[in-house]
């Protein structure tokens, strides 16, 4: 029904007052341009703990950010008491653009896509060479969310005093993917989590590996207690007083040289985010050479043109082989 005529003006509008005497209501969102930045430590129901300066502060999100969640790793603009003192809590007004974003689903049925980690600039996925067992179907699936994500990817092999690791290694070797092979008795002396070190010297790096393989060990090898101390008191606000690995939690490394996100252990990794089209991009190598391949192609057909670039020399045969393994576990389920 029609509310008013076809030559409405101003007088005809109804206006409808603001009761409680204040400034009306509008839709414009304030700029916040004085609002500090901070990182995001950990995220626990709805309290995000981060780095502001030298300090930490619990935060909550602003409702003017909507459905948009801020995880661990972001960057975001704060607003509010940022003393960082006990019972304090901030605002996150603002998230900051990403430079890469982790991401994983339950499984490749489900379409609810999580975000693990932001602004990692690469993934170290441990993997234990035996007790368990190595799962090359799972490390294939972190490869593609890394690159798909923007991450670049670094084996960890441990418990090499188990059993050795070329066999694992020589799966890898063709998409040249650095690696640090660790034993237990080399991460209680010291000497492995140095190495390891190395290879995260000025980077933020995100830790995924299923339960057993000894991630959280390395975790605690890497960042000593005092570093730990830091971010510590973060789980008094869950009231469990400690970091269980039940959600991500971004550690400092000595020195300022870098961060270590440790995740929680996953069963699967599920890749029903990822376009199989963006996987290519990780080889430059063959990249090149889909520009005569067809509409739409899987790079897995006959008419596949890499097949003739791999053929005339311009890339190694091995290449194609480790490109076509990744999009196949796009395709199937870890541990089939």
């Amino acid at each position: 029904m029609r509310r008013y005529g076809k030559h409405t003006d101003e007088d005809d509008i109804r206006s409808r007052p603001n009761r409680k005497g204040n400034r009306p209501r509008t839709h414009i969102r304030p700029k916040h341009e004085d609002a500090a930045e901070g990182m995001v430590l950990t995220v626990d129901r709805g309290r995000l703990t981060c780095l502001v300066e030298d300090r930490i502060v619990v935060a909550m999100k602003a409702r003017e950010l909507g459905r948009k969640a801020a995880v661990v790793g972001d960057r975001v603009a704060l607003v509010g008491d940022l003393s960082g003192k006990k019972d304090t809590l901030a605002r996150i007004v603002r998230i900051e653009q990403r430079t890469s974003v982790l991401r994983r689903t339950a499984d490749d049925d489900d379409p609810y896509e999580r975000v693990v980690v932001a602004n990692a600039d690469q993934l170290a996925i441990v993997t234990a060479l035996a007790d368990p067992e190595p799962r090359p179907r799972l490390i294939d699936r972190c490869l593609v969310a890394a690159y798909d994500g923007g991450l670049d990817p670094l084996l960890v092999l441990t418990k090499s005093d188990l059993a050795p690791p070329d066999k694992l290694l020589e799966l890898y070797g063709d998409l040249d993917i650095p690696y640090v092979v660790t034993s237990r008795e080399e991460l209680e002396n010291g000497g492995a989590a140095d190495r390891v070190r190395e290879q995260l010297d000025g980077k933020v790096t995100a830790f995924v590996g299923h339960s057993g393989v000894g991630k959280t060990t390395l975790v605690n090898a890497l960042v000593p207690e005092d570093r730990r101390r830091l971010t510590g008191h973060v789980n008094a606000v869950t009231g469990r007083g400690r970091h269980t690995t039940t959600s991500a939690l971004a550690l400092p490394l000595t020195g300022e040289a870098g961060w270590v996100v440790d995740t929680p252990g996953v069963r699967s990794f599920g890749l029903a985010h990822i376009d199989p089209s963006r996987v290519i991009h990780a080889f430059p190598d063959l990249d090149r050479g889909t520009e005569g391949c067809p509409r739409a192609c899987s790079h897995d057909e006959p008419d596949c043109a890499l097949d003739e670039w791999v053929a005339d020399g311009h890339a190694d045969p091995a290449r194609l082989y480790s490109l076509r393994r990744l999009l196949a576990t796009r395709e199937r389920r870890e541990g089939d």
